[in-house]
């Protein structure tokens, strides 16, 4: 699924179904020692798939532990993305002379929790989601709406360094070619000088699976 919405040259790895016990590194077994089962058999198999990843781009088996912001950190010449939700893991990696971020999230294909969405959303995408909910198909736009605000966060962070709240991003769905665009409504992400108000995502949905990817490009 992953690998429909990111473009040539971004190596992909995901996993459907219960996470299983994946290796980690002892750096990585520290950082996860006092969790639940569940929660380390997620956590060891998005870095799973994140090391695939960079082992197809010719990295050796790396520990990928949390920086900033918990922001995963990655070896020098890559930027990459991790995600997981019940039922599925998944890691996107790209050298950095193709991509400066990239973002990408995975969430159930199940509604918000009751009062999420008036958290998250403004009420012009509130509006616009109420009029794609009788237009097109019958999936939970307000949790693609919530994933789609993620992976902007994920595109985000790692080239700013600071919070950005949910209403900062404006999505507008494309269902037609299933693409979105987020409108950043606060300066701040800049690439090579170039300040950068406008970013551009992709969208895929397979076994219950909703998944939003985000990938900025250099200058």
């Amino acid at each position: 699924m992953l690998n429909l919405i990111l473009p040539a040259g971004v190596e992909s790895e995901e996993r459907f179904g219960q996470a299983r016990g994946d290796f980690l590194f002892a750096e990585e077994e520290k950082i996860i020692a006092h969790a639940t089962q569940a929660r380390r058999r997620e956590y060891a198999a998005v870095r799973s798939c994140a090391r695939a990843c960079l082992e197809r781009l010719g990295y050796p088996p790396v520990p990928i532990l949390p920086g900033v912001g918990g922001a995963p950190t990655w070896p020098a010449g890559v930027q990459g993305s991790m995600t997981h939700c019940p039922g599925y893991a998944a890691a996107a990696v790209g050298p950095v002379a193709q991509i400066s971020a990239i973002g990408i999230d995975a969430e159930p294909d199940a509604p918000l929790p009751d009062g999420v969405l008036n958290l998250i959303a403004t009420p012009a995408e509130q509006d616009r989601l109420a009029t794609i909910q009788r237009e097109a198909d019958s999936r939970n736009w307000d949790r693609l709406l919530f994933s789609a605000k993620e992976a902007v966060y994920k595109t985000w962070f790692p080239l700013v360094g600071d919070w950005l709240d949910h209403q900062d991003a404006e999505i507008v769905f494309h269902p037609h070619d299933r693409t979105f665009t987020a409108l950043l409504t606060r300066d701040g992400l800049t690439v090579d000088g170039r300040h950068i108000h406008r970013l551009h995502g992709r969208w895929a949905h397979q076994q219950g699976i909703l998944l939003t990817a985000i990938i900025l490009g250099p200058a």
